[in-house]
């Protein structure tokens, strides 16, 4: 179904993965800033809390697009 240079490809994006699974556990400490900037919404109420880092994302997005522009130069 696909061609032959993509058969290691899924490997290789759930091995990405669990790399920036890896590394986001151990920074998770070391960066109390993320997480607690304006914009990232946190909703608490009775047993539930619901939290959605919407501009702590965009910030990692931004920065790991940088760095992998600079990288592919």
């Amino acid at each position: 179904m696909f061609p032959p240079e993509f058969s290691g490809f899924g490997k290789v994006l759930v091995l990405m993965g669990i790399i920036l699974v890896v590394v986001g556990l151990v920074l998770m400490g070391k960066m109390p800033f993320l997480g607690r900037l304006p914009g990232d919404i946190r909703i608490q109420r009775d047993g539930f809390v619901f939290y959605f880092p919407l501009t702590s994302m965009l910030i990692v997005s931004a920065i790991l697009s940088l760095i992998l522009t600079l990288l592919r130069r």
